[in-house]
């Protein structure tokens, strides 16, 4: 599963978004409108300063204009004023400008240029505007904001500093948030997975903060306390059924072997022989039913005993050689020397005789006892040389009662593979269907459970 499709990357990601944008909005806000504002407020100070002048001009022509523009520069009425007459051919008549400024549209809105003042070496930022007068000079007003300009530049460039500090404590914020769900949800994920694995009296440690964590560990404790009571039933239910069903079965067996030693009509012989073929075949689908139902329960985990898996394989090799043999085939097996775990010996040996059971019916070739070692426990794998199932229908082989076309044959009841995958669970394991090319391999993976108490 990639990482962004995960429900806790993804809150960490929004936790980290809203952090990033709360603090862009708090840090770059105010320099934004800072900036906007001393536009503003030096635009309406050189408009000021212009009307002024041109005021003077409209009483007094030139010579009035050129005496406020004089006076304004002598005086320094206006520190920060930018002021500049030229003639219509742009030769400067007054000013605190050496020269009129080049792409400077009459008529424009007031533009940011950097240029020297008179009596000024350094150029300096500054608004200004021209206006052509109606004798056609030219008249220059603006207002110097280089200091305002370097106050914002400072302003800004703590801001981002602040913002990519911000980035640093968002992504930390977001760690620690997911971090402490996580950790509020590991002790229902611990429960569930010591349940899982068979300790079905764990229950999630009480919590009285009142949240939805708590509320969750409560709820998975009483499910657990339901799913204890239903394991309880099913064990008398499976005890009963086991009691009930067998004794019948198992009278009817006597019943009809006292009546095959007492027939006396040849005729009926083949159907007495029937008759006891089946009764067998029923009180072993019963038998493996039973198994699979108290397998899948959890129950005989406290059967679980040590056990050589590598000697387990031999036996089981040892039992059907003679079977083997009979039909032209070989069976090998391949293991260490020695692998011992804790095991339900009495299932496991019924799984395994099961699998080569379905190797001698269906299959074909060598069949392959082999043991793998891993790092949580061992994997004991049953392969064969004959057609194999298809893919798509394997998933369908392990199911309860399930036949494939291809077993149709034989007399079985379709539990071998489920009773396999049961034992399997028993022991914290599953059960994988292969391609063993040709053939096909049956993977038995077995999980070390941990020491008992």
């Amino acid at each position: 599963m990639k990482i962004w499709h995960s429900t806790t990357f993804r809150f960490a990601a929004l936790v980290f978004l809203f952090q990033i944008v709360a603090a862009a909005v708090l840090l770059l806000g105010p320099a934004l409108l800072l900036r906007s504002q001393s536009h503003a407020d030096a635009v309406a100070v050189a408009v000021t300063l212009r009307d002024d002048l041109l005021d003077a001009y409209n009483e007094g022509g030139e010579p009035a204009i050129s005496r406020a523009i004089d006076a304004k520069v002598s005086r320094r009425i206006e520190r920060a004023s930018v002021l500049f007459l030229a003639n219509p051919d742009g030769t400067r008549l007054t000013g605190n400008l050496d020269s009129l400024p080049p792409d400077l549209t009459p008529g424009a809105p007031y533009a940011l240029e950097k240029l020297p003042r008179s009596g000024h070496t350094a150029p300096e930022a500054m608004l200004i505007q021209s206006v052509r007068l109606r004798d056609g000079s030219i008249l220059v007003t603006g207002t110097v904001v280089e200091t305002e300009r370097q106050v914002l530049a400072l302003l800004e460039r703590t801001s981002m500093i602040a913002l990519a500090l911000s980035v640093v404590f968002a992504a930390f914020a977001a760690y620690v948030s997911t971090r402490l769900i996580l950790n509020r949800l590991r002790a229902s994920v611990a429960t569930l997975r010591d349940v899982r694995e068979g300790r079905l009296s764990r229950r999630v440690p009480a919590d009285d903060t009142g949240d939805a964590f708590a509320l969750l560990g409560s709820e998975v404790n009483q499910a657990l306390d339901r799913m204890a009571a239903l394991n309880d039933e099913l064990k008398l239910a499976t005890d009963a059924l086991a009691h009930d069903l067998k004794s019948p079965l198992t009278r009817m067996r006597a019943a009809l072997d006292r009546a095959a030693q007492h027939v006396e009509d040849p005729l009926a012989q083949p159907f007495v022989d029937q008759a006891l073929t089946e009764s067998e075949r029923l009180m072993a689908i019963v038998e493996t039913a039973l198994s699979i139902t108290r397998a899948e329960a959890g129950m005989g985990r406290e059967s679980l005993a040590d056990a050589d898996l590598s000697e387990l394989l031999e036996t089981v090799a040892e039992i059907y050689a003679p079977m083997v043999e009979d039909q032209g085939r070989a069976i090998v097996v391949v293991a260490p020397a020695a692998l011992h775990m804790r095991v339900h010996r009495q299932l496991l040996d019924q799984a395994l005789g099961n699998l080569v059971d379905n190797t001698l019916k269906y299959g074909a070739g060598t069949i392959t006892l082999s043991l793998v070692p891993e790092a949580d426990g061992a994997a004991v794998v049953v392969a064969d040389e004959g057609p194999g199932i298809a893919p798509e229908r394997r998933e369908q082989a392990l199911r309860r009662f399930t036949r494939l076309d291809e077993a149709r044959g034989g007399w079985g009841a379709g539990l071998g593979l489920s009773l396999v995958q049961a034992v399997a669970h028993l022991h914290g394991g599953t059960v994988d269907l292969r391609d063993a090319a040709p053939g096909l391999a049956v993977r038995i993976r077995l999980v070390e459970p941990p020491p008992r108490a």
